[in-house]
Formats: C-alpha cells, sequence, structure tokens
C-alpha cells in the first residue's frame, strides 16, 4: 500500500487538494502499477512561520 506525504507552506483550498489528490494518485498508479484504492496521501498544511530557508522563517520572506 503506497502512501505519500506531501507538506506545503501555507493553505491550499479543498479544490486544489483534490486536483494534487487525483494527479498523484494517477502517477503513482500507472508508474508502479498498483490500484488506485490502496494509494493513501496525506497533505500537510504547515504554517509559514513554522518554516525556514536559509535561516530565514518564510513568514519573514
Amino acid at each position: 500500500m503506497p502512501y505519500v506525504n506531501i507538506r506545503v507552506a501555507g493553505k491550499l483550498s479543498r479544490k486544489q487538494k483534490k486536483k494534487i489528490a487525483k494527479g498523484v494518485t494517477d502517477v503513482i498508479a500507472h508508474e508502479a502499477n498498483k490500484p488506485k484504492d490502496s494509494i493513501i496521501i496525506f497533505i500537510d498544511e504547515k504554517r509559514r512561520e513554522n518554516i525556514a530557508t536559509g535561516g530565514v522563517l518564510l513568514a519573514d520572506r
């Protein structure tokens, strides 16, 4: 059972999440030859103040 964990900075709309879930599921099902109903996708939305790159919080960029 494949599972995918996607982390994003900020918020996604429900529509965006649906499109991402479908697209990722389609690719894994095709490339890994797995049934679509066996693929689990987790979408974690992280606050930009909790992520930093280059020593700077994303919220401060």
